[in-house]
């Protein structure tokens, strides 16, 4: 792999998984998520070294309403570095697009059987965001047409070192009942075909609602927590579906020109002082 020609470190940061709902209204009755987001933005917007751009890995809202997606708007405005939105299996990828006419990055669908698929330039780093959602369903799936854009977009960029976006994660996580609507169809070409691809240097998700991490395909594949509501880490066969306030926090993937390697680390999210 060709080493990029910048000589200046990239920061990516990752949220996910916001579950933002209309304005005054509560995520299950009971979590205002609106209010963890506005944590999670003053947390990034703090960070010592800000980053190149922001990634939400899917889940932006709860039901993919418009009012819910103007909310979101919203709440990410104040963020001044670019904002690379993705949908997860609570969104609406139609209403995604109506809701931000000025995210280009987003497309009509028209070249990709309505799938949100994209490659973009993070610094030195080449992010590419892959689109696993079935509509009206939990799970995920990737068909040979999305698996085909991705090996064409890196067979393009075989001297950038790349970051594999996606929501479903593409491995067990031994969590049963995310397991069970996970990404259901494709992981093994998938993986088969980021192996191919040494420059990848990490498979990023959402869906999880922690941190996870796991070999694969020869690179690393994770979770982020997300800004609200974490799942429980009950790994016990057959447990019960649960969420749990624990501590939140965000992914921050940094690529360094004189490693030449990609470094995540996991930041919190809020004050501690």
């Amino acid at each position: 792999m060709t080493t990029p020609t910048t000589t200046q470190d990239t920061f990516l940061v990752q949220l996910t998984d916001l579950h933002i709902r209309e304005p005054g209204r509560l995520a299950y009755g009971r979590i205002d998520t609106a209010s963890y987001l506005r944590q999670a933005v003053q947390s990034v917007l703090g960070l010592p070294q800000q980053p190149g751009a922001v990634v939400v890995t899917g889940d932006l809202t709860d039901f993919g309403r418009a009012a819910e997606y103007e909310h979101l708007a919203q709440l990410l405005a104040p963020l001044t570095m670019p904002v690379y939105l993705m949908p997860g299996n609570h969104d609406d990828r139609d209403q995604l697009r109506k809701s931000f006419p000025d995210h280009a990055y987003l497309g009509t669908g028209d070249d990709t059987a309505g799938f949100i698929q994209y490659s973009v330039r993070v610094g030195a780093l080449r992010l590419l965001a892959l689109d696993t959602c079935v509509p009206g369903a939990s799970h995920g799936t990737l068909c040979e047409k999305r698996l085909g854009w991705l090996e064409a977009q890196l067979d393009a960029c075989r001297d950038e070192p790349v970051v594999v976006a996606m929501h479903h994660p593409p491995f067990t996580t031994l969590i049963g009942h995310m397991d069970e609507i996970g990404l259901l169809q494709g992981t093994d070409a998938l993986e088969a075909l980021i192996a191919r691809h040494k420059n990848v240097e990490r498979v990023i998700c959402g869906h999880l609602h922690r941190a996870i991490d796991v070999r694969f395909g020869g690179t690393i594949a994770s979770t982020s927590p997300a800004p609200a509501h974490q799942v429980c880490l009950d790994l016990a066969p057959g447990a019960a579906s649960a969420w749990t306030l624990e501590p939140p926090a965000f992914r921050v993937h940094a690529w360094s020109p004189r490693s030449g390697r990609l470094v995540t680390h996991l930041a919190a999210s809020g004050r501690f002082e």
